[in-house]
């Protein structure tokens, strides 16, 4: 089957690149478009804002504006592309395909570490919410009970996926729409000393170079998840420019809500100091939602913030994650039996079910080590960034000979400087657990090249 290419250029297979055409094509613009919102969740705000707050002296929106740029250069890069190599691989397959087999194996190493811990972060998290309501049954019940509805979902088809993901996302985004109703009734009457000013956006008294570079670290991790729409690749129906268009779209919407939500937030908390750690910055949002509405309101962004976008994150990030398995698994990197695709809903059945097989490992190991998994799940993200800018200066500038200097080189070196910063200050546990996890991917392209390993085409 063809995918049409932009106007003039001509028709794209999957059999350009060696392939069958095996899944499902059936998204579109917009069920792409869900499906990046849902992973990065509109209502991610709710729990992180007053860690945020803290980290920005009060600019909240600022964070997200900053993040919004920088995360732009790496959509860029992505919707660049994902027109010249339209596969299920994402940054596993741009690597392979511009920078070598090697390279492409580390980046999809990569980024498995990242697409596999996040379910398990996600199912987590879901859990401890709901053992504060009903405590007394083990976090990891919960979670694995999570785990078992979203893999059903998952295996039932992409179209089963699409329309789970479009009804979690409308009572994200109800929730969302109640709050902001709320908040500009409370800003009107005045409510907490509320008002319309600039000073979440820039306070002249506040503001310091160190604050900017700390928001620029925490805005980019605050964005994660766009890129995973590339993983459908190969079950879009439109041309190959779709996934491009939906990336950025994405990021652009997600920015919007975030910037919004978050200004409001802040209004209701001006020239508050800092929110403290532990608890009071983790419930602040909520805690203002209750200053804007009452319990009820807080109650119910409650449930949206945690439960209902952690159920549809994790659902889209088991499917992401799916796909990247089923892509290294045809190209031979991992036991092919992973690239097995059900004949009738035409979905990787087989490393669905392995995605779920882990998790459950995971969540047991990591159900009262949360902070430990949070701190490693950006890494892996991050690595795949690297590799994607590398491969669009390598493709396009020396493959291809292109000047087109902006989005060909100048675009993919500020967003691989970018990431380099963020990377270069994230935690020293994440760095060292993030590069251990690199080190056995080169000892596994080590052992393939001394070993005897059978051809995947034998």
């Amino acid at each position: 089957m063809s995918i049409e290419g932009g106007e003039g250029a001509p028709a794209v297979t999957v059999a350009d690149f060696g392939y069958r055409q095996e899944l499902k094509r059936a998204l579109t613009l917009t069920d792409l478009l869900v499906y990046g919102l849902v992973l990065i969740a509109p209502t991610a705000p709710f729990p992180s804002f007053g860690i945020m707050y803290d980290a920005s002296a009060g600019m909240v929106p600022l964070v997200y504006v900053i993040g919004l740029v920088a995360m732009f250069f790496t959509a860029l890069s992505y919707m660049a592309m994902s027109q010249e190599f339209p596969l299920a691989g994402s940054a596993y397959a741009y690597a392979r395909g511009t920078l070598g087999e090697t390279a492409g194996f580390i980046a999809g190493w990569a980024v498995v570490l990242d697409y596999l811990l996040t379910p398990a972060l996600i199912y987590i998290a879901a859990a401890v919410a709901i053992d504060a309501v009903l405590p007394g049954i083990p976090l990891a019940v919960w979670a694995i009970g999570l785990l078992v509805f979203n893999t059903v979902i998952n295996l039932r088809g992409i179209d089963s996926i699409t329309r789970t993901n479009k009804g979690l996302l409308l009572l994200q985004l109800a929730a969302l729409g109640l709050f902001f109703v709320c908040a500009l009734v409370a800003l009107a009457r005045g409510t907490a000393g509320a008002h319309l000013t600039l000073e979440p956006f820039y306070d002249r008294s506040r503001i310091a170079p160190a604050v900017v570079l700390g928001a620029v670290s925490i805005g980019v991790l605050n964005y994660l998840g766009f890129d995973a729409i590339s993983t459908l690749a190969e079950e879009t129906r439109g041309g190959v420019t779709l996934v491009g268009k939906a990336t950025l779209l994405t990021l652009v919407v997600t920015a919007v809500l975030f910037i919004g939500q978050s200004y409001l937030a802040s209004l209701f908390v001006l020239h508050r100091d800092a929110f403290g750690p532990g608890k009071p910055s983790y419930a602040a949002f909520y805690t203002i939602a209750g200053v804007i509405g009452g319990p009820w309101l807080k109650g119910v962004l409650s449930i949206a913030g945690v439960f209902l976008a952690g159920i549809a994150s994790a659902l889209t990030s088991q499917a992401a994650i799916a796909r990247l398995l089923f892509s290294m698994a045809r190209d031979g990197r991992l036991p092919r039996s992973f690239a097995h695709v059900d004949p009738h809903r035409k979905v990787p059945d087989r490393s669905t079910l392995l995605v779920a097989g882990v998790t459950v490992g995971l969540i047991l190991f990591f159900a009262h080590r949360l902070e430990l998994l949070l701190t490693v799940v950006s890494f892996g993200a991050m690595t795949g960034f690297l590799f994607v800018h590398v491969s669009v200066i390598r493709h396009f500038l020396w493959r291809k000979a292109s000047r087109d200097w902006l989005r060909h080189l100048l675009a993919p070196v500020i967003g691989f400087l970018i990431i380099g910063f963020v990377m270069f200050n994230m935690s020293a546990n994440a760095q060292r657990l993030g590069l251990s996890w690199i080190a056995v991917g080169v000892l596994i392209v080590l052992a393939r090249k001394f070993l005897p390993v059978r051809s995947p085409t034998e």
